[in-house]
């Protein structure tokens, strides 16, 4: 999977300084080579243990931490709730970023103050988008979590319709294009349509639905009837 167009500036206060806390060396190795390629992201900091993260956050004060789960001393959630959690007198951003896709891992996680919860298999492309997703104060879950959560919930959340449904606000298109997300398909995958192409029909379709992102658009397609459960493994 390649990483998304870059912007074409910087933010104004420069770029977005980045620590990364994995404990496997050649996982920080990857994640700097991606987002250093980004102009508007930098590496400020690198850690292999929870305890280094914590302290290194707290004298570099980045502007995000790339928190994986498993790490010695102390874990990935605990960074976060020491980090970002309640009571924090001047909570960071933090983003999970791991193997382990654990239900309870990703609400002890967002319930701690997390702003995303990606898959590490998810690719560059979603690293570089729930970075920028946090900047701007949006959260992204990896699109398989999103389809298991929404399975879980869509039983109780979703009654049965006691009216005829209103007019979806989605052309055709788009209501195949929203389905296919809520599914956990990322952007261009079996759309048969450019990358450039998905993304517009997704700002198209979270505009039309006023959600901020992908986990809007599944919710809504649960809640419409147009995603059904996916069988389970």
């Amino acid at each position: 999977m390649t990483t998304p167009e870059a912007p074409t500036t910087t933010p104004p206060g420069g770029p977005t300084r980045i620590l990364i806390a994995d404990d496997q060396e050649d996982v920080r190795s990857g994640f700097r080579l991606i987002l250093g390629s980004q102009p508007d992201m930098t590496v400020a900091g690198e850690a292999a243990d929870g305890l280094t993260a914590v302290d290194l956050a707290r004298t570099l004060r980045p502007d995000l931490v790339l928190a994986d789960i498993r790490m010695p001393g102390v874990d990935g959630l605990e960074v976060t709730r020491r980090l970002a959690g309640p009571g924090v007198p001047d909570p960071m951003r933090v983003l999970v970023v791991t193997t382990f896709d654990h239900d309870d891992y990703v609400r002890t996680a967002l319930r701690d103050g997390a702003c995303g919860f990606l898959l590490k298999r998810s690719g560059p492309g979603l690293l570089v988008e729930g970075v920028r997703a946090a900047m701007a104060g949006d959260m992204l879950i990896s699109p398989q979590i999103t389809v298991r959560l929404l399975q879980n919930l869509a039983p109780a959340a979703v009654p049965a319709p006691v009216a005829p449904p209103s007019p979806s606000p989605l052309t055709a298109r788009e209501q195949e294009i929203a389905r296919l997300v809520a599914e956990g398909l990322t952007n261009a995958e079996k759309l048969y349509i450019t990358a450039g192409t998905a993304k517009t029909h997704i700002a198209n379709i979270q505009a039309k639905l006023r959600v901020r992102n992908r986990v809007g658009i599944a919710a809504w397609s649960w809640e419409n009837g147009l995603a059904g459960p996916v069988p389970r493994e």
